[in-house]
């Protein structure tokens, strides 16, 4: 009989002849891929001629893509898994757009919407007007869903045909906000969380203390969501003729509707010109080829993919210009702003700060654009943030702060002292509030039976999650909260010249659309990302200029491994996740709600974010 040491022994040489067998078979599959992408020259892309461009952007538009490890990214992929929400650069949909419609080669655009994600208003507005300017060169744009949700009818309504699959459907039934709640969860856990807030409107911690909206929060979502559904509803309605009983809101009213379309979605959407047509796929595929031309080879149209389009125009050079031209450095700053360095999806206090030390630095900036798409966070962060931005006003260069989607509590206070604040009408902002927020465990770990005690050499003791808080550290937070909030109204009330009052009336944690904003003082102008490059020339006095995105410099290791899989990639399928939708989406949205809380790292628990407002779109 073996003994013990022998069996283990021999289940180890096992276990370690197994883990450096697929090490090796992964390290193989890695190089030949390697190998390959040397050895084998890229076919080059070709632009059919009289061909259609396909816009099929899938994933969620963004105007920076999250920073993926590329390993992981690669491993990933090998294994038929890609991002849990696949991003879209919003640059790259409307510069297709734009060079489509002056190439000669391409003669339509079709839209295929069917794996758009949900994005922010403001992106997909600026894409809508693309569209429009594409249909001035008197190009068609079909578009053509089997069933279209209300983000994805958005675009498709600006199409010159918009088709539905006769058994299909089209959403339209306007804005609403979710939020999860943990309290109860909270209580069964026995955790103790600890809340110290400034403002009546200040609802970032509710998730954490109620199962459900306070009074206040109900009316700054109300208020806020029916401002941009407004806006929703006019874009649309504008770019369409719809029969009002679907786009009011009325339960009466669209069960009028439907009920005069026998209860068929697909022949109500018909009825109240919500589509053009009702067309099975085979249909459109014959109309497109009837329009563009047969590929035999593939048994379609004649088509290229907008991705694969601007792919063709990349690889013809471009001219050689001097290298010292003026320059309007452009620093994105998306995602939730914590302390440190980080890579591009999150704002790193030290990152970001370093990004404009950066832009500061270079002699040809003339002047710098921080596009924000953030709903806040570390308080801290958000400060380093904003010295350096003045660091830059000192040295004569003008500061733009351009607003996407969202720019609220931090997103704001590091927008504040800029020489101008340009916000999208649709942009959610304001959320000027303070919270702090922590968690102990004392009464969860003791109901399993461990406990805690501390021997310290002061009175002044340090938190410990596992024992409850003193009065001394909940009146030290609380003040250090209200200290925060008074510093925020301060910076904001010079940097906007208002008065204290002023400020703390429009702030308490209370957000706003990008157009009420403006009505408040605290916007300067209503435009996007090309008005916010305009005002930012006017203010450095320049005509000939180029932009600059600042990014972060990737070590040797990351660019020796980004080229290595990324170009590996190409060779793997992307995986269709847009079966997801439904079936994901209450998941990922608890899912979401959970990975913020990881990201709260503020060294005095003090922070300036928007629970209230949507992830960066």
């Amino acid at each position: 009989m073996r003994s013990v040491g022998s069996i283990f022994s021999y289940l180890w040489k096992i276990i370690n002849g197994t883990r450096k067998f697929i090490l090796n078979l992964i390290f193989f599959i890695i190089l030949a891929i390697f190998i390959a992408s040397l050895m084998q020259g890229e076919d080059p892309i070709e632009v059919p001629e009289n061909g259609i461009m396909v816009l099929n952007p899938n994933g969620m538009l963004v105007e920076e893509k999250t920073w993926v490890d590329p390993f992981n990214k690669f491993l990933n992929e090998a294994m038929g898994n890609g991002d849990e929400v696949p991003e879209v650069l919003l640059s790259d949909v409307i510069d297709s757009i734009e060079k489509a419609k002056t190439d000669e080669r391409i003669g339509a655009l079709y839209l295929n919407l069917q794996n758009l994600y949900p994005s922010g208003l403001n992106k997909l507005r600026a894409v809508a007007d693309a569209l429009n300017d594409f249909r001035t060169s008197g190009k068609p744009i079909i578009s053509n869903a089997d069933y279209y949700m209300q983000h994805q009818y958005y675009l498709a309504a600006h199409a010159d045909q918009l088709y539905l699959n006769p058994m299909g459907a089209v959403v339209f039934e306007g804005l609403d906000y979710t939020q999860v709640y943990f309290k109860e969860l909270l209580d069964k856990l026995k955790v103790q969380p600890h809340v110290f807030k400034v403002g009546k409107f200040k609802a970032a911690v509710e998730p954490f203390i109620r199962n459900d909206m306070s009074d206040e929060a109900r009316e700054a979502n109300q208020f806020l969501y029916s401002a941009l559904w407004e806006t929703f509803h006019a874009d649309v309605t504008a770019a369409r003729n719809i029969n009002p009983l679907v786009t009011s809101g009325k339960i009466d009213d669209y069960m009028s509707a439907f009920n005069n379309a026998d209860g068929d979605m697909a022949k109500m959407a018909l009825e109240t010109n919500l589509v053009d047509a009702l067309r099975t796929r085979t249909e459109v595929r014959n109309e497109l080829i009837n329009l563009a031309g047969h590929d035999e080879e593939e048994d379609t149209f004649r088509h290229i993919t907008f991705d694969n389009y601007l792919a063709s125009e990349k690889a013809v050079p471009e001219s050689l210009e001097p290298k010292d031209r003026d320059q309007i450095a452009v620093i994105m700053a998306r995602g939730q702003i914590v302390n440190g360095s980080q890579k591009a999806g999150m704002i790193g206090g030290d990152s970001t700060a370093k990004l404009i030390r950066d832009a500061r630095n270079d002699e040809q900036t003339k002047a710098i654009v921080l596009r924000i798409d953030s709903p806040g966070g570390s308080a801290f962060a958000s400060e380093i943030i904003r010295q350096e931005i003045l660091q830059a006003k000192e040295a004569g260069i003008p500061v733009i702060a351009s607003m996407s989607s969202v720019a609220a509590s931090g997103g704001y206070w590091i927008a504040a002292d800029a020489d101008k604040i340009v916000a999208a009408p649709t942009t959610i902002t304001g959320s000027i509030g303070v919270f702090g927020l922590l968690m102990t465990l004392e009464d969860s770990f003791a109901a399993i039976g461990i406990h805690s005690d501390t021997v310290s050499t002061t009175e002044i003791s340090a938190l410990n999650p596992l024992e409850e808080m003193t009065d001394y550290q909940k009146t030290l937070i609380q003040r250090s909260v209200e200290t925060t909030y008074e510093n925020f109204l301060t910076i904001v009330s010079n940097a906007r010249n208002m008065s204290r009052d002023d400020v703390h009336e429009v702030a308490q944690g209370r957000i706003w659309t990008g157009k009420q904003a403006m009505e408040f003082g605290l916007v300067d102008q209503l435009g996007d990302y090309d008005d916010s490059i305009t005002l930012a020339a006017e203010l450095a006095a320049i005509d000939d200029y180029d932009v600059t995105i600042v990014k972060q410099e990737l070590s040797s290791k990351e660019k020796f491994l980004a080229d290595l899989f990324n170009s590996s990639s190409d060779y793997l399928p992307t995986p269709d996740l847009s079966s997801q939708h439904w079936l994901m989406g209450t998941l990922n949205k608890v899912k979401s709600e959970t990975a913020v809380l990881q990201n709260f790292d503020d060294p005095k628990n003090v922070y300036s974010y928007c629970a209230l407002c949507p992830q960066p779109r």
